[in-house]
């Protein structure tokens, strides 16, 4: 016997939706390079009042939550697994390609964070959470070569993150596929010295 179909009240339905839309609002905002928007223009953006932003949302940090949750999302959707069985050089290429396209995706969401984290200990909860995903991967998909070594893992991991990115993207200002080939001999040579 298969249950009823639950209904959806209309006012629960609209609120998720207004819910949805700021969260949409704050992500696109930091997109389009507006790295610390307030209250306001996220409430303008997704067109809803300031007061309606604040009854979904007790205050930024629940916000960020929100946002934060999403961005994991997103993740998660882009994510391929990688198959650690592959040989070791086709392993490295395929991590140095996905991840790339990662940090390309999740950028704008790293540098508004980066300004706002030393305040926010949700922020700081969302980077904690990312290093352990990236270096979760690295010792799945490197098992082999890894073992256990935790130098090696640490060193992996500090490269694969967004601050080394940045730096070869922002700072040095390489186009993404000479980036990718900067963290692709990173990585072999890390490994190759295990």
């Amino acid at each position: 016997m298969t249950p009823a179909p639950q209904r959806v009240d209309g006012r629960t339905a609209r609120s998720e939706r207004t819910r949805t839309a700021i969260v949409d609002a704050h992500l696109q905002l930091i997109s389009e390079g507006d790295l610390r928007p307030t209250a306001d223009r996220i409430a303008k953006t997704a067109g809803v009042s300031l007061r309606a932003l604040w009854s979904h949302f007790a205050d930024m940090e629940a916000l960020f939550t929100a946002s934060g949750k999403r961005v994991l999302e997103l993740r998660d959707a882009a994510y391929q697994p990688i198959s650690p069985d592959l040989p070791l050089a086709e392993r490295i290429e395929a991590y140095c390609r996905q991840r790339a396209r990662l940090l390309e995706q999740i950028g704008p969401t790293a540098k508004a964070a980066g300004i706002k984290e030393p305040f926010s200990e949700t922020l700081r909860r969302y980077r904690r959470m990312h290093v352990q995903r990236v270096r979760e991967e690295l010792a799945t998909l490197f098992a082999a070569e890894v073992r256990d070594n935790d130098e090696l893992l640490d060193a992996l991991t500090a490269v694969s993150m967004w601050p080394t990115w940045s730096t070869w993207r922002e700072t040095m200002g390489l186009p993404v596929t000479a980036a990718r080939a900067r963290l692709s001999r990173t990585v072999t040579s890390l490994l190759a010295s295990a």
